[in-house]
């Protein structure tokens, strides 16, 4: 009999996760949060396109996955590119507002460099260490992504494009993770932007290293 946590499994099914490619506002330096709409950039474009390449490369074929994805644009156009490589309609997706990112508040749209030091991240572990006003926890990501898992049958492999932060606790939910302090929610390690992991019962296996960078709002 398996003693696999049920807050783990995934019925056998495989869970395909990537957050969305390069965006104007990451290379313009400000922060995304969700309510801005935030093209990708060329780059952006050629992340989603390396990956819906390796993606198909990887499923050796065509295979029927259910797509799921944030509700944000950037999320939605980097899974249009990824299904153009699986040969799937990306409009059969269901795009859920729990996977977007971390909402913040009142610092959606400031230049990093205008905050003057109000933001604290720490570098090492790619986090921001300070809530912005009006803005999200890392708790309050964890509370929305476990309703979210709570939900799922896992009845097909799924495709799931989601966002930096929001990526790396929903991993971090789905492999056990512990919470990682000072944040004191599970995260997992971060990984350059353009990335892909499978996700299988707790086991987590990199389809995709990307060449961008770590993760920002």
């Amino acid at each position: 009999m398996s003693n696999l946590s049920s807050d783990l499994s995934t019925a056998g099914k495989r869970l395909f996760i990537a957050r969305h490619g390069e965006t104007i506002f990451n290379l313009a330096g400000r922060i995304q949060g969700n309510e801005a709409h935030t093209p990708l950039t060329q780059r952006g474009f050629a992340q989603a396109d390396e990956m819906g390449r390796a993606l198909a490369l990887y499923l050796k074929g065509f295979s029927s996955l259910e797509l799921v994805a944030s509700d944000t644009g950037r999320a939605l156009q980097t899974l249009s590119i990824v299904c153009e490589h699986i040969e799937m309609d990306w409009h059969q997706v269901v795009a859920d507002r729990r996977l977007r990112e971390i909402n913040m508040g009142e610092w959606e749209g400031t230049y990093y460099n205008d905050l003057n030091g109000k933001l604290k991240i720490d570098h090492k572990h790619g986090l921001f260490l300070t809530q912005a006003p009006g803005g999200e926890s890392y708790g309050d990501i964890v509370r929305r992504l476990k309703t979210w898992i709570a939900d799922q049958r896992f009845e097909r492999d799924m495709l799931l494009i989601s966002h930096g932060m929001t990526s790396r606790v929903l991993r971090g939910l789905l492999t056990g993770q512990e919470p990682l302090e000072p944040i004191a929610a599970p995260m997992a390690e971060s990984l350059p932007q353009g990335s892909m992991v499978q996700i299988v019962d707790g086991v987590e296996t990199i389809v995709h290293l990307g060449a961008g960078e770590g993760e920002k709002a």
